[in-house]
């Protein structure tokens, strides 16, 4: 389940499944990657084609997931939850 958000503009999207802050081109394929992290009941549960799922360095651990081009999702783990979902030209 997602926890929280960082990304006000995902948040609305999430709740809403529409929101200027994120790009329209992007909004499809950041609805589907986040109706996976709200299933999801461990990180690797999202370890899906197209997904390029891995672990990001650093302290706290984050995670990514590919949206489109230099887009990504990314997200830390608590317990069974997402937290801190946010959306990021990470590469």
């Amino acid at each position: 389940m997602i926890k929280s958000f960082r990304h006000k503009g995902l948040s609305e999207l999430f709740a809403t499944g529409k929101s200027a802050k994120v790009a329209a081109d992007l909004r499809r394929r950041c609805m589907n990657r986040l109706d996976a992290l709200q299933y999801a009941t461990k990180p690797q549960d999202v370890d899906l084609p197209g997904f390029n799922f891995h672990q990001l360095h650093g302290n706290p651990i984050r995670y990514s997931i590919h949206v489109n081009g230099p887009w990504c999702i990314t997200f830390e783990w608590e317990g069974s939850d997402a937290a801190r979902v946010d959306l990021e030209q990470y590469h």
